[in-house]
């Protein structure tokens, strides 16, 4: 995902603006980290440069 996609994205639940967190970057592409909505304490993992926004009921938990 590139930096610019930050402009767009927002929380699918709450609307409000997303916080980006980097563990891996190459060439300006962020590959792996995480898009945090501050107001319901929730991490979007963004794998392989893919951020997943699906809401957190959506997400797999860990045992299923």
């Amino acid at each position: 995902m590139r930096r610019d996609l930050m402009d767009i994205l927002v929380c699918p639940v709450t609307k409000e603006p997303l916080e980006l967190v980097v563990d891996e970057e190459e060439d300006g592409e962020i590959l792996r980290g995480h898009l945090y909505s501050r107001s319901i304490d929730f991490k979007y993992p963004i794998e392989d440069g893919i951020p997943n926004l699906l809401p957190p009921e959506m997400h797999e938990t860990e045992g299923d």
